[in-house]
């Protein structure tokens, strides 16, 4: 497997690894990992210097942390919203599962404290991009969950991106300073698209991820009939937090075409 692409298998504890921080070969700075769930099975997660984002990619579940119990219920990843657990260092996220499921959970360094926030469909931006442009061959879905703007506490950024059939997303191709990671799902196991980081092309299947090396530009598109999921997230970096994109010029007048 690729450091900067491929298609990790989940252990015999039901965790599939992503990133680990301090990777000397393709370093996200991030710990990200998918974990799934029978119903009825119980995790934990807690660190003493990392800030925690649990994302309820499917399935139905029960957050408790300090004190307060919130569900989440999510039959299909392109047509419903995200709900999100953050916390700051030092405090703990239960998570139960009420049925099957699949949790993605990203962490990061963070000495800062700050509030617990649970995110649900409701309190995420959700924004559709690309109309008008190259026949909509470009339009997409862009969930953000959080981000400087909404969490400007984080190191962090977590978002998800619905790729309509047969379009492009991260489109026009740009790059930016941060290490991006993608976490890819389809609705049907022959679902497929592909991914370019620089001058690398990668078939994306379900349940691959990409690990996008800073300021490399990193377009997806995805095949028609075949809707794309894939989780977004980003690592500020100290000092340069992520806040925007760098547009290869070379592509620019696309978005003058209107």
């Amino acid at each position: 497997m690729s450091k900067q692409f491929g298609y990790p298998q989940y252990d015999e504890n039901g965790v599939k690894r992503l990133t680990s921080a301090g990777d000397a070969e393709n370093d996200m700075m991030m710990d990200i990992a998918v974990y799934r769930m029978k119903a009825g099975e119980e995790r934990e997660f807690f660190s003493n210097s990392e800030e925690t984002a649990a994302l309820l990619v499917l399935g139905e579940v029960t957050y408790e942390w300090e004190g307060q119990k919130a569900g989440g219920h999510r039959d299909d990843f392109i047509k419903e919203g995200p709900y999100c657990l953050h916390v700051c260092r030092g405090k703990k996220i239960t998570v139960k599962a009420v049925a099957d499921s699949e949790l993605l959970v990203q962490k990061t360094e963070n000495e800062r404290e700050f509030a617990s926030v649970f995110y649900t469909p409701d309190t995420c931006r959700d924004e559709t991009f690309g109309f008008g442009l190259c026949e909509d061959r470009m339009v997409r879905t862009v969930r953000t969950v959080f981000d400087y703007d909404n969490a400007p506490y984080s190191n962090m950024v977590n978002g998800e991106v619905i790729n309509h059939q047969g379009s492009w997303s991260s489109y026009t191709p740009h790059s930016h300073p941060q290490p991006e990671v993608y976490y890819y799902r389809f609705q049907r196991e022959e679902g497929f698209g592909a991914c370019f980081i620089g001058e690398n092309a990668y078939k994306i299947g379900d349940g691959s991820f990409a690990a996008i090396t800073p300021s490399e530009t990193h377009p997806q598109v995805t095949a028609p009939g075949y809707p794309m999921y894939y989780c977004w997230m980003i690592r500020h970096l100290p000092g340069n937090p992520w806040t925007t994109r760098d547009d290869d010029p070379r592509y620019v007048w696309i978005k003058e075409e209107v």
